[in-house]
């Protein structure tokens, strides 16, 4: 059986690329060290390094080094989920959300859930779609917000919100000056960087331009950053825009009126169901209250 440290152990050479280098890191010695991943090797009947300096991984070596950072990357969370339990003594509910819902929706209503049960401890994390759907399916998560309306088997869905598409650049960008909305062929003779968000617009104009994206961005916070830093432009949704400082411009995009829906997802598998259920009407009740513009229609 290989075990944690092992992995880590080696994760950890490959990252460094030498003994002299991980060993620090580990807490142990070379020689130790150097022991541990022979053993490894032996176990796999395989070597997982080119050479005796651990600076190329074989194909092998390469294959296990992802898995191993993924394994490791369940353990810490696991650990991390073990500790926070043992401090919080009714729980802990674990949210994931897409990065412009954790900030537009969560804050208040979680406010107002820790408010009702003081002992109990919350865990928020911000991902893309796909991660929130793989942690959800996995039991790792209470509760998930996504773009777009999944069907998934034990999951249970609810449309939070609808929020249109327009372009993102700087304020002193000539398309944010020109005073009307601008065209999609302004808008993809820019210096465009695509993303994940932009590339679930299903308008033809939009699908011909993604093969014609030189840049693309998948983080958040990095894309805005590149907006801000000088020339480029992007889409995003609306909600979005709504965290921005005034630095940034959201424009509407002529023609383009899809939008995109906003859902919840809890599971049947939860650990705190009537939790689950409580907070879900308060995320929904703040929605109402705070952004109606955004809830007309749901």
């Amino acid at each position: 059986m290989i075990k944690v440290e092992t992995l880590r152990c080696f994760a950890t050479v490959a990252t460094t690329g030498n003994l002299a280098d991980a060993a620090p890191r580990l807490g142990r010695t070379q020689s130790a060290v150097s022991m541990t991943l022979k053993r490894l090797e032996e176990h796999l009947g395989q070597r997982l390094f080119e050479n005796e300096r651990k600076n190329r991984l074989t194909p092998l070596g390469q294959d296990i080094f992802h898995l191993a950072q993924q394994q490791l990357r369940q353990y810490e969370q696991t650990v991390e989920a073990i500790e926070a339990a043992a401090r919080a003594p009714h729980g802990v509910l674990r949210l994931a959300a897409i990065p412009s819902a954790a900030g537009l929706i969560f804050p208040h209503a979680i406010e107002a859930l820790t408010a009702r049960h003081q002992s109990l401890g919350v865990e928020l994390r911000d991902m893309d779609t796909g991660m929130v759907i793989e942690a959800m399916v996995q039991g790792r998560a209470d509760l998930g917000v996504v773009s777009g309306a999944p069907i998934l088997n034990g999951i249970t869905q609810v449309p939070l919100f609808h929020d249109s598409y327009g372009l993102l650049c700087r304020s002193d960008h000539p398309l944010a000056k020109q005073g009307t909305a601008p065209t999609f062929e302004q808008v993809f003779a820019t210096r465009f960087v695509r993303n994940a968000l932009f590339s679930q617009i299903q308008a033809a104009q939009v699908q011909a331009a993604l093969p014609q994206a030189q840049v693309t961005v998948h983080n958040t916070h990095s894309l805005l950053a590149m907006v801000r830093a000088g020339p480029w432009t992007t889409i995003l949704p609306e909600t979005v825009a709504r965290a921005m400082s005034g630095d940034l411009a959201f424009l509407p995009i002529a023609g383009l009126k899809e939008k995109r829906t906003v859902s919840m997802l809890t599971s049947s598998r939860t650990r705190f169901p009537e939790l689950v259920k409580t907070f879900s009407e308060i995320l929904i009740e703040d929605l109402r209250t705070r952004h109606p513009d955004l809830v007309a229609g749901v």
